[in-house]
């Protein structure tokens, strides 16, 4: 499984999270604590934002505490808000286009989690996914497939229903292929000012998600950035934490309570 961390608030150099954390997600990738997995080696992702409407994206196959190329980068990158995330495949090929954050306009998004089942349901989803958004499907994930679908059912206007809509076909097509492994979603996204984080799980194994208010930032992420992690609230399954101008809320979706088992 993936770990991922999202900022929002004041600008900082990205090496201050990256970085310099007593769990920072450099050092979760070599030992995630909140994990199945504890070793994150099959590529690196960073999304952040800056005076441009549309964030700038970086992306590379080697393990994330080995690229010097981002250790560089954190040093001199800047934002207020930006993504970051250390990928464990779950089946497909380690190359760029199928690492996250994913993108789309001024939308980012990252996921850890899996389809259950993916490989028998592949072709299915690919179909789901208008004509216009499938040029922008790059990779091979499950990930990507289901960021295209949010975007398709409405993301930009209402990114609540969005969600709901994509897990209950998502889980509509495993019921119709009998496929009994779970879906497991605990994903972010913004549009540049907003983020939205979702944990969820059709069985009760949903992949860990953490938030925290410090004083002038918002941290939500796989695993808290200490060693202690008091201070971190964890997101219950089915809930959804909305972060802006520096405060978050935590509410339950209720669709997405009712496809939990």
């Amino acid at each position: 499984m993936c770990r991922w961390m999202a900022y929002q608030g004041d600008p900082v150099y990205l090496e201050s999270l990256l970085f310099e954390q007593e769990h920072s997600l450099i050092h979760q990738s070599l030992s995630a604590r909140k994990s199945e997995v504890t070793v994150n080696a099959d590529g690196f992702g960073l999304g952040w934002y800056d005076e441009r409407e549309e964030p700038g994206l970086y992306h590379e196959v080697l393990p994330a505490w080995s690229d010097s190329n981002l250790k560089s980068l954190a040093k001199h990158i800047k934002s207020g808000l930006f993504f970051a995330h250390v990928r464990a495949s779950t089946g497909t090929a380690t190359n760029r286009s199928n690492c996250h954050p994913f993108s789309y306009k001024n939308w980012l998004f990252m996921h850890n989690g899996q389809i259950g089942g993916y490989e028998f349901l592949r072709w299915q989803l690919d179909r789901l996914i208008p004509e216009h958004l499938y040029n922008h499907r790059h990779g091979a994930t499950d990930s990507e497939v289901i960021f295209l679908l949010m975007i398709a059912n409405g993301l930009e206007k209402n990114p609540e229903s969005a969600i709901e809509i994509t897990l209950a076909q998502i889980l509509d097509m495993m019921k119709q292929k009998n496929i009994k492994d779970p879906l497991r979603f605990t994903a972010v996204l913004s549009n540049g000012e907003d983020i939205i984080a979702v944990r969820f799980s059709s069985d009760n194994h949903a992949p860990s998600l953490y938030c925290k208010k410090f004083e002038q930032h918002i941290v939500i992420g796989s695993e808290p950035l200490d060693h202690c992690g008091d201070s971190w609230t964890q997101v219950p399954a089915g809930h959804i934490a909305h972060i802006k101008n520096n405060a978050y809320q935590i509410k339950a979706l209720p669709e997405l309570l009712k496809m939990t088992a």
